[in-house]
């Protein structure tokens, strides 16, 4: 099913994904982490991030080489960005990050073969039925 030509807010929701990769972006360079206070609170962190980033912008560009491309993207900026806080001085790199990285991403693309990635037409959908 093509759910990016199906989507009426797609530049909404394409501005909402955006938003969210300057949004893990940020909090993989800032000085000052978020904490989740538990046991590799971290890793958590970073998976769920790419998960979401994932999981997004896939429903956005649902295209099976579309979906196979964002993931090496994301791998490659969950890399990048380790390598970024290893050279600042103020943060480490950490291979354990990047792997939780890249386990977020895959994990959301394996999700989305199972219906994951019509979620924002759902959503959509459901707007529609109750303005009606």
């Amino acid at each position: 099913m093509k759910v990016a030509a199906t989507l009426r807010y797609r530049p909404l929701w394409l501005a909402i994904g955006w938003g969210l990769v300057a949004l893990v972006v940020y909090l993989s360079l800032t000085p000052q982490p978020v904490d989740l206070q538990v046991n590799h609170g971290d890793k958590y962190s970073h998976l769920l991030a790419y998960f979401v980033l994932m999981g997004w912008f896939q429903q956005l560009y649902p295209a099976q080489v579309s979906r196979l491309l964002l993931l090496g993207l994301f791998i490659a900026t969950g890399i990048g960005l380790e390598y970024l806080q290893g050279m600042g001085g103020m943060r480490f790199f950490d291979v354990a990050d990047m792997a939780a990285n890249a386990l977020g991403a895959l994990l959301a693309w394996l999700l989305g073969w199972f219906g994951f990635a019509s979620l924002l037409l759902r959503v959509e959908q459901q707007l529609i039925l109750r303005r009606s």
